[in-house]
């Protein structure tokens, strides 16, 4: 029992540092804008990660991205150890990718570390091949699909604003990016908060306490949701630097076609149950609204460590849960 408090606990934390992590995705674009000062916008995106509860609870009706990180490794080697040192692989990583400003995928830092501690316990056999292939698929789709979602709103966009002059349609622009914003802050936690839901389902299950995930107790989402969002209320101010000046710099017509191709893209992976990451999502569409302007206004160059960052996550975090997992093993 012990050991089963400890890993809700620990992924809950994790949860938390979810929130500060990725909070630089939803409130970067706002921010940068000056649509919101950094105060405001934190708040701002923490109340919207915690309605998305009630949304995915009363409207969609279910935590269909939660039951896919749950199956990423086979029932019969899903155990609390496995469990345990996937989630302390995963909070290293998130640590020592926040410290260094880098918006590395926590997504991907988590199904990473559960499925390496997996391997380390059962071999290659012990994780579910076609769903950790189709989530590693979707670290080069996502951001693909939000930038050429960008691309497209942004050209459509400008096709109609093209007779407006600026300044008389930016305070209808700055509305309209609250509202963009409310609306990726809302994938952001219905995305990111099932991850967390999906592992501890798995230590319920390990432990005998629900047979399935559809059997999770109230308090499961409430209280992922709930961490999350008081994450996101601790800010993430390294990142924040990153994702909204260094990648291009953004007008408030940018921020609002960078938030809704972000919310489309998380809104589609949610239809389709699919975990992605809210970091690559944001990127690709902050890319696709500076490669419309002009290629040469997006930095390629942070492009690039960002991507090599990206696909070190999965690969890192397996090594250090196989290590985790092995010293874990000993007691």
């Amino acid at each position: 029992m012990a050991l089963l408090i400890t890993v809700i606990l620990l992924a809950l934390i994790f949860d938390y540092i979810n929130g500060f992590h990725d909070a630089a995705n939803a409130i970067s674009p706002i921010v940068s804008t000056k649509v919101l000062t950094p105060f405001q916008a934190v708040v701002w995106a923490a109340w919207f990660n915690f309605v998305a509860f009630f949304i995915a609870k009363y409207v969609i009706g279910e935590f269909g991205i939660a039951n896919t990180v749950a199956k990423t490794v086979e029932i019969e080697f899903v155990t609390l150890p496995v469990i345990l040192a996937g989630v302390i692989a995963a909070i290293v990583w998130n640590l020592a990718t926040w410290w260094f400003g880098i918006p590395s995928s926590s997504s991907h830092t988590l199904i990473g570390g559960f499925a390496g501690a997996a391997v380390a316990c059962g071999g290659l056999g012990a994780i579910h091949a076609s769903t950790v292939l189709i989530i590693a698929a979707f670290i080069f789709l996502a951001p693909l699909i939000g930038m050429f979602v960008a691309m497209g709103l942004m050209f459509i966009t400008l096709h109609i604003g093209r007779n407006f002059k600026y300044h008389k349609v930016e305070k209808f622009l700055h509305a309209l990016q609250l509202g963009t914003s409310a609306l990726f802050c809302v994938g952001h936690g219905m995305n990111d908060a099932q991850k967390v839901m999906g592992i501890i389902a798995a230590a319920l299950v390990a432990s005998g306490h629900i047979a399935t995930i559809k059997d999770l107790p109230t308090w499961v989402p409430l209280a992922c949701f709930t961490a999350i969002s008081l994450g996101t209320m601790s800010g993430g101010w390294r990142i924040v630097k990153t994702m909204g000046t260094r990648i291009t710099k953004i007008t408030t017509l940018e921020g609002v076609v960078a938030e809704a191709s972000g919310s489309l893209t998380l809104f589609m992976t949610e239809i389709v149950k699919v975990p992605v990451s809210t970091t690559h999502t944001i990127t690709g569409s902050i890319i696709g609204t500076g490669a419309v302007k002009r290629i040469s206004a997006v930095r390629w160059g942070i492009t690039k460590d960002l991507l090599i960052a990206w696909l070190l996550t999965i690969p890192v975090s397996a090594l250090m849960a196989m290590g985790i997992y092995w010293v874990v093993a000993w007691f």
